[in-house]
């Protein structure tokens, strides 16, 4: 079960399986007044987002995200199918966080689609199953993708990296890091399924902006929501080299750092 961006098919196919832990992003109202997966528990964006005590931008810190996935019944060995219903970024954000905190990466997937996908074609419910708590450890990954403010400023002189915008255009003009390329997330997207375009129409819109596999990608927008999603998507096309600047634009410009026009 190696893969990244999953159907619903291929999840209803796992729902028994005893190493597959479903989660649901989406606040409890939602969780519990329109329905959700058979089994998957609900863990709100919110709960894995924190300002402060995390090791960068608004990561939760270790021990909050370990007593959350442990609290939820998720164990370190598990595959990790993570859902929302905002064509994925908040779940893509779920395994972005798993993944730094060290959760195998082969484990983490996201269901493509997001929750209509899923609505469309298999049954929901409102109970929520009986979750026995679980000890999950957590430890940042300083190897990880995750990138400082001194890594950025060097990578934007640097001929063999490409520095991705995924934000709006309107944003990306109002000010944008010197030298990078404008992505908005959602180009990446079929707005009608709300799952990923076709593999090879994504990669036609990559390269068209330079964003090309033998190029290392350093991602950032405001708060790095919108790049977990961009940096799972390149996950799944088999992007090798991706940097992920955590602090993005709020650091940025904390810092002081340049923005152009």
């Amino acid at each position: 079960m190696d893969d990244i961006v999953v159907p619903a098919d291929w999840v209803a196919d796992r729902l028994d399986a005893p190493e597959v832990r479903v989660v649901d992003v989406r606040e409890a109202w939602e969780y519990d007044g329109i329905g959700h997966l058979p089994g998957a528990v609900n863990v709100p964006f919110d709960a894995f987002r924190s300002e402060a005590g995390g090791e960068a931008g608004m990561l939760p810190g270790a021990d909050a995200f370990a007593a959350l996935m442990g609290e939820a019944g998720v164990s370190n060995g598990d595959h990790l199918v993570a859902y929302d219903d905002t064509h994925g970024v908040f779940a893509a954000r779920l395994l972005v966080t798993a993944e730094l905190y060290g959760h195998p990466r082969d484990r983490l997937h996201l269901l493509d689609g997001d929750f209509s996908a899923w609505q469309r074609e298999h049954p929901t419910t409102t109970d929520a199953p009986d979750v026995e708590p679980v000890e999950y450890r957590a430890a940042f990954e300083e190897s990880g993708p995750l990138v400082t403010i001194e890594t950025v400023r060097e990578a934007l002189s640097d001929p063999g990296t490409v520095v991705v915008d995924t934000r709006e255009e309107w944003e990306y003009e109002e000010g944008h890091l010197p030298g990078a390329v404008r992505l908005d997330w959602l180009e990446l997207v079929d707005r009608e399924s709300r799952g990923l375009r076709p593999a090879a129409e994504n990669r036609e819109t990559l390269e068209s902006r330079g964003i090309t596999p033998e190029k290392r990608v350093l991602l950032y927008c405001n708060t790095a929501r919108r790049i977990s999603h961009t940096y799972v998507v390149l996950r799944h096309l088999g992007y090798g080299d991706i940097a992920f600047y955590e602090g993005s634009l709020t650091e940025w410009e904390r810092e002081g750092g340049e923005l152009v026009g």
